[in-house]
């Protein structure tokens, strides 16, 4: 790899999603869909669990920012895709390539980390009762929050940081509807082999062992609940099946994005689509959808606004 930068190209055309008009209008459809019901839901979620005095627990303190986080990372790469729908020439500069490929990375790393945050709280919760208060008082809190948030930061900067000494000098077209780390280094005019075995290291090797250690926490806690005989064991169980839901459709197509060699496979765009588009605004309802007190303060929140 060179040390210097000797980058030409101002910027980088996006050959987009797909090339057929009816395939762009179904999801033009979709995502605006998506955005004028879900991504309210997500502030409404935020709304809720601030408003409620009743919704002070760790879990749904990490709850509001996970939906945060989502609604947030939602703004990332889809409405920029909904303006590139009606435009013929899909272009994005080089400094908004580099700040699109920095959030993405920054929030989703930081989205990754607290699902690490919630399993460990409700790893506390469920096989150390006793111990709950003390050890997820609201410091704590607030501490691993700063912590996932700057892990996040840490991560998506290592990234961004090798891609700026990479030269591009053409040619400048990325097979993809967003910019991200696999498509940008394939055009360095450089060899990027260690490069790549760097970001391989630093997403798909993370990403693989978080994955795998929320499942073996998870695995742990359902043991758990299994052998006990105590009213919340339903409900326990329920958390943790959410947990789990969510932890595989996040983490499975991160896994298959950056734990392997950046080679173009036909599933690419599909599965980044899920990844970066559609899971960000269905995560947090998911949690929602399947917790009965949350669910409650939502339509004591409503009913009241609607009084008024």
């Amino acid at each position: 790899m060179e040390n210097d930068n000797s980058t030409v190209v101002k910027e980088f055309i996006l050959l987009g999603l797909t090339q057929s008009q009816d395939i762009q209008l179904l999801v033009f459809v979709l995502i605006l869909i998506f955005y004028l019901i879900i991504l309210p839901g997500n502030f409404l979620i935020i709304l809720t669990i601030r408003s409620d005095p009743g919704l002070t627990a760790p879990l749904y303190f990490f709850l509001g920012n996970l939906a945060f986080l989502d609604a947030s990372y939602s703004f990332i790469v889809a409405p920029r895709m909904l303006v590139d729908f009606l435009s013929e020439k899909k272009v994005i500069s080089y400094r908004g390539c580099i700040t699109q490929l920095f959030f993405l990375h920054f929030l989703g790393g930081g989205e990754g980390l607290l699902l690490v945050v919630m399993a460990f709280d409700r790893y506390i919760a469920i096989c150390r009762p006793l111990h709950y208060s003390t050890v997820m008082n609201p410091r704590a809190c607030h501490a691993l929050l700063l912590a996932l948030w700057l892990g996040g930061f840490i991560h998506s900067i290592i990234q961004v940081a090798f891609i700026l000494r990479l030269p591009f000098c053409g040619p400048n077209q990325l097979d993809n509807f967003f910019c991200d780390v696999p498509q940008v280094i394939k055009l360095a005019c450089t060899d990027t082999f260690v490069v790549e075995l760097l970001m391989v290291f630093n997403s798909g090797l993370l990403t693989l062992l978080c994955f795998l250690g929320l499942l073996s926490s998870y695995a742990v806690i359902l043991c758990h609940v299994r052998g006990c005989a105590s009213e919340g064991k339903s409900k326990a169980l329920s958390t943790c099946t959410t947990h789990v839901i969510i932890i595989l459709l996040m983490f499975g197509p991160a896994i298959f994005i950056y734990t392997r060699p950046f080679r173009a496979l036909p599933a690419d765009k599909v599965v980044s689509f899920f990844h970066t588009v559609i899971f960000p605004l269905m995560n947090p309802l998911i949690y929602t959808l399947r917790n009965q007190e949350v669910k409650t303060s939502m339509r004591r929140l409503l009913s009241r606004h609607v009084v008024c």
